[in-house]
């Protein structure tokens, strides 16, 4: 396996932010939903090293396929359970699309900055970090929205149509890693949100002109 580290820094921080952002993203909206469990578990706080899983990160990093620690809530504390839910399933892949609005946001600033403001090499490292942190968190935003548990798209499909009392998503619930992994690793997930990340990707940086 060929490791390009320049690849893998340009990447690094892209990453971090958002699991990091997605899981804190989970957590505060349980919260404010009434489920303090989050809180009572450490779970709210922008301290990467809380929501991060070692063997997790270093998947993304070397495969690019991971996982962070999943954000426990009790459903049972939420003042509406099937909106609550629904709205904590969609924080985390809402805080990576709003990640990549952000950064495209600095690309813009960037841009538009006088030309002697930063060294050729430098402006040019950085413009490549902050591209890749708004590739990498609109996949995130895509990925997780496929209706594959423990996706949060799951929560949301199932939830939107009143589902997640059924067999049906029982069973899939409980072999939903598997067919997950299954799907990734015969790219069969890549050709099914290639083409809508290429759409945002693309459109998004129409907007801002970068």
């Amino acid at each position: 396996m060929n490791i390009d580290i320049r690849e893998i820094l340009l990447t690094l921080p892209g990453i971090i932010i958002g699991l990091s952002l997605h899981e804190y993203a989970h957590a505060q909206v349980a919260v404010w939903m009434g489920d303090d469990t989050p809180k009572l578990q450490g779970r709210l706080s922008l301290n990467p090293s809380v929501h991060l899983d070692p063997l997790g990160f270093i998947a993304i990093i070397l495969a690019g396929f991971g996982w962070a620690r999943p954000v426990q809530v009790n459903e049972l504390n939420f003042r509406n359970r099937k909106r609550d839910d629904l709205l904590v399933s969609f924080a985390g892949p809402m805080m990576n699309l709003l990640i990549a609005l952000f950064f495209f946001t600095l690309m813009k600033l960037l841009y538009e900055a006088p030309i002697t403001l930063l060294p050729n090499d430098l402006y040019g490292t950085i413009m490549e970090v902050f591209n890749h942190t708004v590739l990498i968190n609109i996949v995130l935003f895509v990925f997780n929205l496929l209706p594959i548990p423990p996706l949060d798209g799951s929560h949301i499909f199932f939830g939107l149509f009143g589902l997640k009392d059924t067999p049906l998503y029982y069973t899939l619930h409980t072999r939903g890693s598997f067919i997950l992994l299954l799907l990734v690793f015969t790219g069969i997930t890549g050709k099914i949100i290639s083409l809508p990340i290429s759409i945002i990707y693309l459109s998004l940086r129409g907007l801002f002109g970068v």
